[in-house]
C-alpha cells in the first residue's frame, strides 16, 4: 500500500542573502548569427539559446511586456501538431527567428517563431526496439547549438550535428556500446568549443559516464566514468581508484549505474562542469555491493574540468543509494549573500527530497533542508554532509517491507526548476508520492526488464478499494516556492497529482507551469496566484521558454503527456485525471487568437476480458513475470496508462496464439515491444496472459461496484 508518510523538519541554517545573477553577465555577445560561449554566457533577453537558456541554468528570462497586469490578455498565437504521440520533455531553442524543438524518438525540428511554418524536420531513424532499454519512454528533453549547427543525442546513442539552416546531417557519432542497455534521454550542452553528453540505463545494467565531442568533426575530446571498472582491468585515474575503496563484490557485473542522464551547468569562470549522476545498478545495494558502501560516484553532484573532463570535486547526497534517488535532477548556479559573504553556489533538488546549497568553487555543503516529507532520513549533518539515516530504509538489511517517502520518482523528477534572482526564489516541481521497497529474494541479472533487485510483483496495488483510495488520497503533486538562503517554503500551488511540468520565472514576475491535468498556468512571483490558465488539452510535462521577435514577447512550451509516470504507475498514472497524448508545440503571444481543434473523444474500451480458469500457482508466476518485465510500460497490477495499450483491455487476450506472436515472436517490434523468448518460455508467456486475464476480471467486477475504482 502507497501511502505518504510524514516526518519531522530537520534543522536549516541561519541565512541571510541577496540573490542575483553569476558573473556570467558581465560578458559582451561577439556573434549575432553563430552561436558561441560569449553570447551564450551574455545572451540577449529577447533570446534563448541553450536549454536553461545560460549557462547557469536558471531558466529566467528577463523579459517582461507580458506581466501580472498584462497577462490576461495572453492568447494563442500558434501551434504546430507534432508526430509523435509519447511523451513530449523537450525544451526549445529560440535563435535568431527561429524555434528548434526535439519531439519522442530523438526527431528535431525548426520553426518560423513568428508564424509557426516548419522549415524543416530531421527523423534519425531510431530502431522501435530500442525503446524496450529505456526505463521511461521514447523521450527527448532537448537540443544544443554551436556555430551554425544544432545537436541531439538520439535514444540509440548516436550524436548528431545538423545543419541549423539546411536540417541536414553534418557528422553522426555513436557514444556508447549499441549491444548494452543504454540510451540517451537528456539535452546537450556545448563548453568550450565541445559537445557534452551523458546516457541512461542504470536499472539495465550500465556502467555510467559522461563524454566530450568536438562540436565541428565529433571526435571524442574526453570522457569520464562515474563508477570504477573491474580492477585491473583499466588503467584508472585517482579519482577512481578512490572510488574503488567504497565498493564491494562484483559490482561491475551490472555496471554499477551512475548513468548522467540529465543534469548539467557550466561556470565558464572557473571552467566548471557540474554533472548529475544517478542511481546505482541495480537499486538493491544486497546486490551490487555486498550491502555495504558509499559507492562513489552514484546519486552525487560531480565537478569536473571542462577543458580536460579531469576531477575537480564531488558531493555525494545518497551514499549508498538503494531507492533510486538520483542526483540527476535539475543543477542551476547563482551568485549569493550568505551569512555576510558573497558565495558562488549551486542548488539542487534532487529525489531524495532535501534541497542542498553547495559552494560552486570547492563543493562544500551550505546548507540542505527537506522540501517535502521525507521518512528516509530525519536531516542532514552539516559537519559531516551526510543524511541522518533511519535505519528501517534499509530494506535489504531488516528484510521487512519499507514504505519510503518520497519514493522511485522522486520528491522531484528530472522537470526542470525555475530561479528568480529578483525575488531570490526557486520554483520546485514536486511530488508527493510514497513507494513500497521490498526487497526481492534470491534476484538474478537479466539481460531484459527491471534489474532493479525490488520485488515489484509484490508491491503491486490489489484490487482493493480501500487501498486503492487510500494510496490516490496520499499522491499528490505541488509548485513550492523555495528561499534557498534561509531553506524555507513561501508558498505553494497544491495539485490533485505529481509529475507536472517544468518550470519558467519571468521579469513580469510570472511562472509558467503546465500541469498533468492539461493546463497551461501563470503564477504570481510573490504569492502563487493563479493569474491566467490555458487549457491544452494533454498533460504537460516539459518547461516552456520566452523570447521576443519584433518587439513582442512570446511564451513556447511543448505539451503532450508522457515519460515514467504515464506508463507505470498503474492506477494512480490517472491521478489528476485521465489524461491523454496531443502532442503539440505551443507558442503564445498578448492578444493571440489561435485555438486549438476540439479533441478527440476520451473513450476507453471495455473491460470484457476471458474468463479467468488458470491456476492460482500458474498466475502468481505469471504476476512475477509480469512485474519484473512488463510493469514498468504496461503498468502497475496490469492497469495500463494512456500512451501505451492497457493489456487488461486488448483483445489478444482472447488468443494464446496472437498472445505467442507478439510476446514470444515479436511481432510488434517496430512498436517497439520486441520478443521476450531470450528470457520466457511459452508456458511463461502463456502464465503472464493468465495474470492478465485474472486482473481484468478482479477490475472488471471492482467497477461493477457502486463508487468502485
Amino acid at each position: 500500500m502507497r501511502v505518504a508518510i510524514a516526518l519531522l523538519l530537520g534543522t536549516s541554517l541561519a541565512l541571510s542573502a541577496c540573490g542575483k545573477g553569476t558573473s556570467q553577465d558581465a560578458v559582451t555577445p561577439t556573434s549575432t548569427s553563430g552561436v558561441d560561449a560569449a553570447r551564450i554566457i551574455a545572451a540577449k533577453p529577447a533570446e534563448w539559446l541553450s536549454t536553461g537558456r545560460t549557462y547557469d541554468e536558471q531558466r529566467f528570462s528577463p523579459l517582461s511586456a507580458i506581466n501580472q497586469n498584462t497577462v490576461g490578455k495572453l492568447g494563442l498565437a500558434w501551434s504546430a501538431d507534432m508526430d509523435t504521440n509519447r511523451g513530449q520533455e523537450a525544451t526549445p531553442l529560440f535563435i535568431d527567428g527561429t524555434l528548434y524543438v526535439s519531439t519522442a524518438w530523438s526527431m528535431v525540428k525548426a520553426y518560423d517563431a513568428r508564424s509557426g511554418k516548419l522549415l524543416w524536420s530531421y527523423d534519425p531513424q531510431v530502431p522501435r526496439e530500442t525503446l524496450v532499454k529505456a526505463c521511461c519512454d521514447a523521450v527527448n528533453r532537448g537540443v544544443a547549438a554551436w556555430g551554425d549547427k544544432i545537436f541531439v543525442g538520439t535514444l540509440d546513442g548516436r550524436l548528431i550535428a545538423i545543419d541549423r539552416k539546411s536540417g541536414k546531417p553534418v557528422w553522426s557519432k555513436v557514444t556508447l556500446d549499441q549491444t548494452k542497455n543504454y540510451t540517451i534521454t537528456g539535452a546537450p550542452r556545448v563548453v568550450n568549443g565541445m559537445v557534452v553528453i551523458g546516457n541512461g540505463g542504470a536499472e539495465f545494467g550500465a556502467r555510467g559516464y559522461v563524454a566530450a565531442y568536438d562540436a565541428d568533426t565529433g571526435t571524442e575530446k574526453w570522457k569520464f566514468y562515474t563508477v570504477p571498472a573491474q580492477p585491473g582491468t583499466e588503467k584508472e585515474a585517482d579519482y577512481l581508484k578512490k572510488a574503488a575503496a567504497t565498493w564491494y563484490g562484483e559490482w561491475w557485473k551490472q555496471g554499477g549505474g551512475g548513468t548522467v542522464w540529465d543534469a548539467m551547468a557550466y561556470d565558464p569562470e572557473l571552467d566548471l562542469l557540474y554533472i548529475g549522476v544517478g542511481n546505482g545498478s541495480p537499486w538493491n545495494q544486497a546486490y551490487r555491493s555486498e550491502g555495504k558502501g558509499d559507492n562513489l560516484y552514484l546519486s552525487s553532484i560531480v565537478a569536473v574540468h571542462a577543458k580536460t573532463g579531469e576531477y575537480a570535486w564531488h558531493y555525494q547526497t545518497t551514499p549508498g543509494d538503494s531507492w533510486d534517488f538520483t542526483a540527476t535532477q535539475h543543477i542551476m548556479l547563482a551568485d549569493m549573500e550568505i551569512g555576510g559573504q558573497k558565495k558562488k553556489v549551486l542548488m539542487q533538488a534532487p529525489k531524495n527530497g532535501f534541497f542542498y546549497v553547495l559552494d560552486r568553487t570547492n563543493g562544500k555543503l551550505l546548507s540542505a533542508k527537506n522540501f517535502v516529507p521525507v521518512n528516509w532520513a530525519s536531516g542532514i549533518d552539516m559537519t559531516t554532509g551526510r543524511p541522518i539515516e533511519n535505519p528501517e530504509a534499509r530494506y535489504y538489511k531488516t528484510g521487512k517491507p519499507f514504505i519510503g517517502s518520497p519514493g522511485a520518482t522522486g520528491a522531484h523528477s528530472w522537470h526542470p526548476m525555475a530561479f528568480d534572482p529578483k525575488s531570490r526564489t526557486v520554483f520546485i516541481p514536486a511530488n508527493l508520492a510514497a513507494f513500497p521497497y521490498i526487497p526481492e529474494k534470491g534476484w538474478k541479472a537479466n539481460r531484459l526488464g527491471f534489474n532493479v533487485g525490488v520485488d515489484i510483483a509484490a508491491a503491486a496495488m490489489p484490487a482493493d478499494k480501500a487501498v486503492r483510495d487510500a494510496a490516490m488520497k496520499a499522491t499528490t503533486g505541488a509548485l513550492i516556492a523555495w528561499d534557498p538562503v534561509t531553506q524555507k517554503e513561501k508558498w505553494r500551488v497544491s495539485y490533485k497529482g505529481p509529475w507536472n511540468g517544468g518550470l519558467l520565472a519571468t521579469g513580469g514576475d510570472l511562472v509558467f507551469q503546465g500541469t498533468a491535468t492539461g493546463d497551461f498556468n501563470a503564477y504570481a512571483t510573490k504569492d502563487g496566484r493563479k493569474l491566467w490558465s490555458f487549457p491544452a488539452q494533454t498533460g504537460i510535462v516539459a518547461a516552456p521558454i520566452s523570447y521576443e521577435l519584433d518587439g513582442a514577447q512570446y511564451v513556447a512550451v511543448m505539451a503532450g503527456w508522457g515519460g515514467v509516470w504515464a506508463l507505470a504507475p498503474g492506477i494512480l498514472s490517472d491521478k489528476s485525471g485521465p489524461s491523454r497524448n496531443i502532442s503539440r508545440l505551443l507558442v503564445f503571444k498578448l492578444d493571440g487568437k489561435g485555438t486549438l481543434p476540439a479533441p478527440p473523444p476520451h473513450n476507453a474500451m471495455p473491460l470484457d476480458p476471458p474468463p479467468s480458469t488458470a491456476s492460482a500457482a500458474d498466475i502468481a508466476a505469471g504476476a512475477k513475470h509480469f512485474g519484473r518485465y512488463c510493469s514498468t510500460c504496461h503498468g502497475d497490477s496490469a492497469i495500463g496508462g494512456s500512451i501505451v495499450p492497457d493489456l487488461r483491455r486488448s483483445a489478444a487476450l482472447n488468443d494464446k496464439g496472437t498472445w505467442q506472436m507478439i510476446v514470444h515472436d515479436g511481432a510488434l517490434k517496430d512498436n517497439g515491444m520486441v520478443s521476450f523468448a531470450s528470457i520466457f518460455s511459452p508456458k511463461e508467456i502463456e502464465d503472464i496472459r493468465a495474470y492478465v486475464i485474472h486482473r481484468a476480471n478482479e477490475d472488471k467486477t471492482l467497477e461493477s461496484k457502486p463508487n468502485a475504482r
